[in-house]
């Protein structure tokens, strides 16, 4: 049961530092009177001098303490780890590049707010996208009692007024919006404008946040292990996540994984938003083509359909559900075989998976060679093997043309 908020009560504030969040610093402060907590969680988006200033902008707002909370590595065990496993893309474009991102985010701050025995748990969304159902809803299952304050849509602010408001406070931040919206996770980076409110209109090549350096083709070998990325070329990493961060450094620069993503939003409405993925998107084309020579037909097609659902389930805050556990135990297990190195040409604004090399391949020629010869089999064989394996719809086919 909720218990009625009062003056100098500890609030704890999910906090990028943003117009948003820091109208939620003076609110809460200033009109409420409650003693904030500010904790940002970064899941591979921000630089330590970012996270410096951050920092120090939170105290200047007057907060009563301020945590950083790295999650990158978190981020991947957690969630990317099951994304590469099931080779998700959301509507087959898309690799939940900032939904996954907001779910590492808010499960950090429901425990930072469980762990400092905060009354409420303030997030900064407003009433017209995703994140207000993620956020609200993990705060939900995780802290249940703890009031969850979201000012912004509350209030039914417009960005006009939370700046008046702060500029009567006397605080000091750029109120200047920028053309594009950019937010930068491990897995990829969103970009909002003009051109995506609506349904035509690309991004221009100014907006996209990697600008295009390299236009020589270069060739990068993936080394996997057990399904997940543990080198780049010669350079061997203690953790996927920096193999992740490595591989973008070399793909970003070609432009790659650049597209904008069509998709149905968890309130009911389609939106579009542009996005650049370079290391995501070559590393879940890498994993799926070594996959397709190690894993068998009905391994495979059972990942697909599992992973489909895990995907949705995943973008619309369903982290929590029980079942997300069960398919992560059946992904994880289909890895077991997943090892070996894949090579991928990389190109200005493309990419291509040029083979593969693996002791589990099972295109093997002991066993013959597609459309040429094979070892293992006979033509007896194929044509005992033919007459059983159509012999229902032989059957079929019969009765029907009998009854004509």
């Amino acid at each position: 049961m909720k218990t009625e908020l009062t003056k100098g009560d500890k609030v704890v504030l999910g906090f990028s530092g943003g117009l948003d969040t820091t109208y939620c610093v003076k609110y809460l402060t200033d009109e409420k009177g409650y003693e904030v907590h500010s904790v940002i969680v970064n899941t591979g988006g921000f630089s330590e001098d970012e996270l410096a200033k951050i920092e120090k902008h939170a105290y200047t707002l007057g907060v009563k303490s301020h945590t950083t909370v790295n999650a990158v590595q978190s981020y991947y065990d957690r969630i990317i780890k099951y994304l590469v496993y099931g080779n998700v893309l959301k509507n087959n474009t898309y690799p939940l590049s900032v939904s996954a991102e907001r779910l590492s985010q808010a499960l950090h701050i429901a425990e930072h707010a469980k762990k400092l025995g905060a009354k409420a748990v303030v997030h900064g969304s407003t009433g017209a996208g995703n994140d207000q159902v993620r956020f609200d809803m993990i705060f939900n299952i995780m802290i249940p009692g703890i009031e969850i304050i979201t000012p912004i849509r509350d209030l039914k602010l417009s960005r006009e007024e939370e700046i008046s408001y702060l500029k009567s406070k006397g605080v000091e931040m750029n109120f200047e919006k920028a053309a594009y919206s950019i937010n930068k996770g491990l897995w990829g980076t969103s970009v909002g404008g003009k051109e995506t409110l609506n349904s035509k209109g690309m991004l221009p090549e100014e907006a996209w946040p990697t600008q295009v350096t390299k236009t020589n083709d270069e060739e990068v070998k993936l080394h996997f292990e057990k399904g997940e990325l543990t080198a780049v070329n010669a350079q061997a990493f203690d953790h996927p996540s920096k193999a992740i961060q490595y591989l973008q450094t070399i793909a970003g620069a070609f432009g790659i994984g650049r597209d904008i993503h069509v998709g149905d939003t968890i309130i009911g409405i389609k939106g579009r938003v542009g996005f650049e993925a370079a290391a995501p998107m070559v590393i879940l084309k890498a994993h799926h083509a070594l996959e397709k020579h190690v894993l068998t037909k009905w391994q495979l097609g059972w990942k697909d359909q599992l992973a489909q659902f895990y995907g949705n389930w995943l973008h619309e805050g369903q982290i929590l559900d029980p079942v997300m556990r069960d398919i992560e135990a059946f992904l994880e297990n289909s890895q077991e075989n997943v090892t070996g190195d894949v090579y991928v040409q990389l190109q200005p604004y493309r990419f291509q998976v040029t083979g593969i090399e693996s002791k589990y391949d099972l295109m093997s020629s002991k066993f013959g060679k597609y459309g040429e010869m094979n070892s293992g089999w006979t033509g007896d064989d194929v044509r005992g093997f033919t007459k059983i394996f159509g012999n229902q719809t032989a059957i079929y086919h019969n009765i029907k043309e009998s009854n004509q």
